[in-house]
């Protein structure tokens, strides 16, 4: 029995079961700036301070999206509740992270682009208790967006921030409006 998911909280409604939204040069553009707090150094810093940011913050939910930085929060004791990965790092094949998730779910999403299959996987994965892996076949880089908006207020998503840092966004109705737009502004396709 599938649960109706609201559109603020999904993005997604039930006619968009095709619905594959892709990057444009201009978001391209926009995202590579960083799209919350960025934490500058190498792991060891980075994760130190986030300890910090979460003892301050008590979020809701922790949500890391990428290997490295996934990786890097299981070394350094930050345990997420969801991990977002690929088992790549800059589109080359890794050593796949180990971690004993609750569940693991599996999603399609190739570069560029966030799929309504990657989109529900991530909005089943904030809705599980426990850890949960999401396994996507593809790239996992634009995920973020669909993790902030499916995500609920209170949650911390986390980032890497490749060859600077890592990037954590706290969800709030404000951080949602921005990705909203960014996502809105995407190219609309589907498949075929």
């Amino acid at each position: 029995m599938a649960k109706k998911q609201s559109q603020q909280s999904s993005h997604l409604s039930q006619n968009d079961k095709n619905r594959i939204r892709l990057l444009t040069p201009a978001l391209r553009k926009e995202l590579k700036r960083p799209q919350g707090l960025l934490i500058e150094g190498p792991f060891e810093e980075t994760t130190k301070r986030l300890k910090e940011l979460i003892e301050e913050e008590k979020p809701s939910l922790i949500i890391s999206v990428g290997d490295i930085v996934s990786r890097n929060m299981i070394e350094y004791g930050v345990s997420a509740n969801v991990l977002i990965v690929d088992n790549k790092v800059m589109r080359k094949p890794i050593q796949p992270i180990t971690v004993d998730a609750d569940q693991t779910l599996y999603a399609k999403n190739p570069p560029g682009a966030i799929t309504d299959e990657a989109w529900a996987a991530i909005r089943n994965a904030v809705e599980q208790k426990g850890q949960t892996r999401v396994m996507i076949e593809g790239e996992e880089d634009l995920l973020t967006l669909a993790v902030v908006l499916a995500a609920p207020n209170g949650a911390m998503v986390v980032y890497g921030q490749p060859h600077v840092g890592i990037v954590v966004v706290k969800v709030t109705e404000e951080t949602k409006e921005r990705m909203r737009v960014i996502v809105d502004a995407m190219e609309d396709s589907s498949k075929s």
